[in-house]
């Protein structure tokens, strides 16, 4: 994966990252389940770090 594949798809998952987190936010305000959601962001935040390193390795 090129660099920028990899920049890519770490604003991809930033995105979804931004929206389902403005959904959890939506249903703990109005008392609803919020664990599969929170499971969901904390892989979303092991694929970043995991993008983040191989942008580090990528080559130019």
């Amino acid at each position: 994966m090129t660099k920028q594949e990899i920049r890519d798809e770490i604003a991809a998952l930033k995105s979804d990252y931004i929206r389902i987190q403005s959904d959890l936010e939506k249903l703990d305000a109005n008392g609803g389940n919020v664990e599969n959601a929170e499971k969901h962001l904390a892989r979303m935040e092991d694929q970043l770090k995991e993008l983040k390193q191989q942008l580090k390795e990528a080559p130019e």
